[in-house]
C-alpha cells in the first residue's frame, strides 16, 4: 500500500516486541501522535485508518461525511480496519467511530493488542474546540456532544482494549515510555489475551489533538 509507511530505521536499543498494536478512544485521545512514537520504539510501521479512508477517496473525511452521511462513512471503516488489521508488525491509528461495528471490534481484540487512549470529556474539548475539521462536533454544543460520544463509546473501548492508559497530564515521551514498559510485561503484544485493562497513567496534553482523528 503506498500510502502506508514505510518501516522506520530505529536505534539498537529499540524495543522488539511481536504482532501489531491497535490503538483505540476518542478524537483527540492522541492516537496518531502516541502512534507514530509507538511505531518508531516499536520499530513498526506506523498506520492511520483515517489517512487511508482520505487517500483512497481522494476526498477529506468532513467531504465524505457530507456527501454520504455517517453512515458511509462507517461502512468504509469497517472495510478499513478488517484489511489494515491483517497487516503485520503495524502501529494502527483508528478514528473515534472504529469500535461501533461489532466485526471491527472482533478484528481489532482477535488480530493484534488492543490499547485504549483514555481521556476525560473536558480534557478532549480542550484539544478539540478550535478544530472545525471534526463533522461529528459541528453542533451548536460541541462540549456536550463530546460527553454524548463518550457515554456512548467508553464501555466499547474498554470491552476491545487489552490496555487502558490514561491521556492526561504528562509528556508524549513519558507516556511512551511507561505504555512500551506495559507492553513488554504483557509478553509482547500476543493477541487474544484476557484483558487487564491496567491503567499506566502518562499522557499527551502537551501534544496537539490529532488533526486527522476527525470522528
Amino acid at each position: 500500500m503506498d500510502s502506508i509507511d514505510p518501516r522506520p530505521e530505529c536505534p539498537a536499543s529499540a524495543c522488539s516486541i511481536a504482532g501489531s498494536v491497535f490503538l483505540v478512544g476518542m478524537m483527540g485521545a492522541g492516537k496518531t501522535s502516541v502512534g507514530r512514537l509507538l511505531a518508531h520504539r516499536l520499530n513498526k510501521r506506523f498506520v492511520d485508518a483515517d489517512h487511508e479512508i482520505e487517500v483512497r477517496c481522494g476526498v477529506t473525511i468532513p467531504v465524505i461525511f457530507e456527501i454520504e452521511g455517517e453512515a458511509g462513512f462507517r461502512q468504509r471503516e469497517r472495510a478499513i480496519i478488517d484489511e489494515l488489521t491483517t497487516l503485520p508488525d503495524i502501529v494502527l491509528a483508528t478514528g473515534g467511530g472504529a469500535v461501533l461495528a461489532e466485526d471491527s471490534r472482533q478484528h481489532l481484540r482477535n488480530r493484534g493488542l488492543v490499547v485504549y487512549l483514555k481521556a476525560p470529556a473536558h480534557e478532549i474539548w480542550q484539544r478539540t474546540r478550535r478544530d472545525r475539521n471534526r463533522p461529528l462536533l459541528a453542533t451548536d454544543d460541541p462540549h456536550r456532544r463530546i460527553v454524548e460520544l463518550l457515554t456512548a463509546r467508553d464501555p466499547l473501548y474498554a470491552e476491545v482494549a487489552h490496555l487502558t492508559v490514561e491521556s492526561t497530564h504528562d509528556s508524549l515521551k513519558s507516556m511512551v515510555n511507561r505504555l512500551v514498559e506495559r507492553i513488554e510485561s504483557r509478553t509482547c503484544g500476543v493477541p487474544g489475551r484476557a484483558s487487564d485493562n491496567a491503567l499506566v497513567g502518562a499522557a499527551v496534553a502537551a501534544t496537539p489533538a490529532d488533526a486527522s482523528d476527525a470522528r
